[in-house]
C-alpha cells in the first residue's frame, strides 16, 4: 500500500494595516510589489525564533520603512500558494509610532529591503484601497478596520499583562517567596519577551517587587531605557492579604490611560504578576469590558502560562469611561 504524502506545512506571515487620519479622512498604507506588480499589506513570512507580532512591525518597517506600534488583531487571510503550500497571514491595525518612543530603542535598527522587493509605499483612502488592491481577500482585514473606525474603537492602547517567567520551585529555594529566582528558561522567557512588548510599544513598566516578577520586566526595562514601577498590591502575600487593593492597583492603571502623556501617540503599559493574583488582574479588566470581550479573556486556572502575555487594547476615550474594546494571548517563542 502507498503511504500518502505528508499534507505540506502551513506558512505563517505577520503584517499590518496601518492606518492615519488625513485632513479628516481614514487613510492607509499599501506596498506594491513589482515581481508580482500587485498592491497588498506590509507583510512577509515568520522568521524562525520569531512571534508573529514581531513578525508584522519588523516586516512594516522593512516594507516601508515606517516604525508601527501594533493594535488589535484583525481578520487574516489564507490562500494556497503555486507549490501547494497555505499561506496563513495574520493582520493588526497598526499606528506609527513616535520617533521618541521607548518602544523603539528596545528594537534595534530594521533595514529596508531592496526596490527589487517592494519598490513603492503608498498612503490611500479607503475606498482607492478597495479599487488597489489585488487579492480580494486583502478587503477583510481592511473591511474590520473600517467596522472599527465607525463604531470610534480603532484607537486604542496596548496594556500587557505578564505572568512571570519560570521561577525555581518553591522547594527547592532556601531563601524567601520575595527574593526566589527565574531559572535559566525563565530568564530566556524574559529576554524572548522583549521584542513582543516593544512591538505593542511598551512605554510604561509595572511589576510586583518580588525578584521573579522583577527579573521578568528587566531586560525590557534595560533596553528601552525605561525605570520599572513597583505596586506592592500585586505581590502574592499583599493580594491575598487584600485582594480589594489589587483590583483597585489594576483598575487605577487602567483609568490612567485617558490622562497619559502624548494623547496621539499609541504608547502602551506593562504589567507584571504572579498566578495567584492573575484572577484579581482579570476582575478587575473585565469590569471594563462588554461581554463579547469577557468572554476572550483567561477564566481558568492557571489563566496564562509562564512567560505569557494577555494583550489588552484599551479605548481611553470612551463614553462610558475607559473601555478594553479587546484582547488576545501569546507567548515568546523559546
Amino acid at each position: 500500500m502507498t503511504t500518502p504524502p505528508l499534507p505540506a506545512p502551513t506558512i505563517h506571515a505577520g503584517g499590518a494595516v496601518v492606518w492615519r487620519v488625513h485632513r479628516g479622512h481614514l487613510q492607509v498604507l499599501l506596498v506594491h510589489r513589482p515581481r508580482y506588480d500587485d498592491w497588498s499589506w506590509p507583510k512577509g513570512k515568520v522568521e524562525p525564533g520569531e512571534s508573529l507580532p514581531v513578525c508584522a512591525v519588523r516586516e512594516v518597517g522593512e516594507e516601508t520603512g515606517l516604525p508601527v506600534v501594533l493594535g488589535q488583531p484583525l481578520p487574516g487571510v489564507r490562500y494556497r500558494l503555486s507549490d501547494g503550500r497555505l499561506k496563513q497571514c495574520h493582520y493588526w491595525a497598526a499606528r506609527v509610532l513616535d520617533s521618541g518612543s521607548p518602544a523603539l530603542a528596545a528594537r534595534g535598527v530594521v533595514p529596508r529591503c531592496s526596490p527589487e522587493e517592494i519598490d513603492e509605499a503608498r498612503w490611500v483612502t479607503v475606498p482607492e484601497a478597495r479599487r488597489v488592491l489585488t487579492r480580494a481577500a486583502d478587503r477583510l482585514p481592511l473591511d474590520a478596520l473600517v467596522d472599527l473606525w465607525d463604531d470610534g474603537h480603532l484607537d486604542t492602547r496596548a496594556l500587557v499583562v505578564l505572568r512571570h517567567g519560570r521561577a525555581k520551585k518553591r522547594s527547592a529555594w532556601k531563601g524567601g517567596e520575595d527574593d526566589r529566582p527565574l531559572t535559566a528558561v525563565g530568564l530566556h522567557q524574559a529576554v524572548a519577551a522583549v521584542g513582543m512588548l516593544a512591538a505593542y510599544g511598551v512605554s510604561e513598566v509595572y511589576t510586583s517587587p518580588w525578584e521573579r516578577c522583577a527579573a521578568s520586566v528587566r531586560p525590557y526595562a534595560l533596553a528601552s531605557g525605561l525605570t520599572s514601577v513597583a505596586v506592592p498590591e500585586l505581590t502574592e502575600a499583599a493580594a491575598k492579604r487584600r485582594p480589594g487593593a489589587a483590583r483597585s492597583a489594576v483598575t487605577r492603571l487602567v483609568g490612567e490611560f485617558r490622562h497619559r502623556r502624548g494623547r496621539d501617540v499609541p504608547e502602551g503599559a506593562l504589567l507584571c504578576t504572579h498566578r495567584p493574583v492573575l484572577p484579581l488582574v482579570i476582575e478587575a479588566l473585565a469590569s471594563r469590558a462588554s461581554s463579547r470581550v469577557r468572554a476572550t479573556l483567561p477564566r481558568e486556572n492557571p489563566y496564562l502560562r509562564t512567560g505569557e502575555l494577555l494583550v489588552v487594547h484599551v479605548l481611553p476615550r470612551h463614553r462610558r469611561g475607559v473601555r478594553i474594546v479587546s484582547a488576545e494571548r501569546s507567548r515568546p517563542p523559546v
